[in-house]
């Protein structure tokens, strides 16, 4: 397990059994352009197989973020979020920050996030744009979060015998 403390009191842990997963799925299914109608079981279910990392003051949680890796060559920075009333003190970098010097310890030396109004904060910690032309995703969400427009359906696969 993880811990860090700011010194104006906030503290970051990697504790799972920390998250206020209520909190935390109200978060993202209502204001996070990017998990909108998310389910609490899918929230449970994504934070129960990623490494949570969850930021508090005064007892209460008041931003979140996790991580999908395999703790040893590559993770994933996803659902991050801080609660609009601890905005602007600096908590999202930090929190990011603190994902990539606990990853570094572990040996991880490759990670990626997707952001779409954010660039700002994760350049701060030195990300920098993906190399277009390399990366690629397959993707069957309904629409796009960012857009709302329909995705393009993925051609169904087929078996020949």
């Amino acid at each position: 397990m993880f811990t860090l403390t700011r010194d104006d009191g906030y503290l970051l842990s990697t504790d799972p059994d920390r998250i206020d997963l209520d909190r935390v799925h109200r978060w993202l299914s209502t204001d996070a352009y990017w998990a909108l109608g998310r389910s609490r079981e899918t929230v449970a279910r994504a934070f129960a197989g990623s490494v949570p990392y969850g930021v508090y003051r005064d007892g209460g949680q008041v931003a979140v973020g996790r991580v999908v890796t395999d703790g040893a060559t590559f993770a994933w920075l996803c659902d991050v979020y801080v609660t609009p009333e601890e905005r602007g003190r600096g908590l999202g970098t930090w929190l990011a920050t603190a994902v990539r010097d606990h990853l570094a310890g572990l040996g991880v030396r490759r990670i990626l996030l997707a952001t779409h109004d954010a660039h700002g904060v994760y350049a701060k910690v030195g990300f920098t744009p993906v190399e277009p032309g390399r990366w690629m995703e397959l993707d069957h969400r309904p629409a796009n979060p960012v857009t709302g427009k329909e995705q393009a359906p993925a051609a169904p696969l087929t078996v020949e015998g």
